[in-house]
C-alpha cells in the first residue's frame, strides 16, 4: 500500500512540475516573428508551388542561348519566368541562386531543381520575391520530377537565413 502512495505522490509532483515549466516558458516566441529583434526583416520560408515562384534566368557560360532554353524548361514546369539574358562569365559552379528575404522559400524549391548543387547568395536588402538563377559552367540539365521530390525530402524545410526571422504563416 505504501508503494502505491509513493508512486501516486511522485506522479502528482511530476504533473505539477510539467505544468509549471510550460506556464513559465520564456522561449515560446523563439523561432517566430514575435521573438524577432527589432529591425530584422521577415523571411518568407513557405515552400512554394512552381506556379507561385518568380525567376530570372541568366547565362554565365560561353554556350549561346542557354538562358533561353533553361527558361523554357522552367516555363514548362509552370514557373513564372520574368527575365532571361546573359550575366558576366566566370561561374564554375552549376548555378548561383540570388534572392532576398521574400524569396527564401522559392530559392529552397529551386535548390532541388539543381540537386542542391547551386550556390546561394542571400541579399538581406533585396525587396522583391524573385529569384535570380545564374547558370554556371557546371550546369548540364535540370533535375527530373522524381529527383526534385527526393532532393526536397533531403533538404528538409526552408530556414530563415542569418539576420532574419521567419515570417508568420498568415502574413504575405
Amino acid at each position: 500500500m505504501r508503494a502505491l502512495v509513493v508512486v501516486g505522490l511522485l506522479a502528482v509532483l511530476a504533473l505539477v512540475f510539467v505544468v509549471v515549466a510550460v506556464v513559465r516558458d520564456t522561449q515560446s516566441a523563439v523561432g517566430t516573428a514575435e521573438g524577432c529583434p527589432e529591425g530584422w526583416p521577415l523571411a518568407d520560408v513557405r515552400l512554394r508551388e512552381q506556379k507561385d515562384v518568380k525567376i530570372n534566368v541568366y547565362n554565365a557560360t560561353d554556350e549561346p542561348g542557354l538562358a533561353g532554353s533553361v527558361a523554357d524548361d522552367f516555363r514548362n514546369r509552370k514557373f513564372q519566368v520574368k527575365k532571361e539574358g546573359n550575366a558576366s562569365k566566370g561561374i564554375d559552379k552549376v548555378a548561383v541562386l540570388r534572392f532576398g528575404p521574400k524569396g527564401v522559400g522559392s530559392a529552397h524549391l529551386l535548390r532541388a531543381y539543381f540537386l542542391d548543387q547551386a550556390d546561394q547568395q542571400f541579399d538581406i536588402k533585396r525587396k522583391d520575391d524573385t529569384v535570380d538563377v545564374v547558370l554556371g559552367n557546371g550546369f548540364q540539365q535540370l533535375a527530373t520530377t522524381t529527383e526534385v521530390n527526393q532532393s526536397l525530402g533531403d533538404l528538409g524545410s526552408p530556414e530563415a537565413p542569418a539576420g532574419t526571422c521567419p515570417m508568420p504563416i498568415d502574413t504575405k
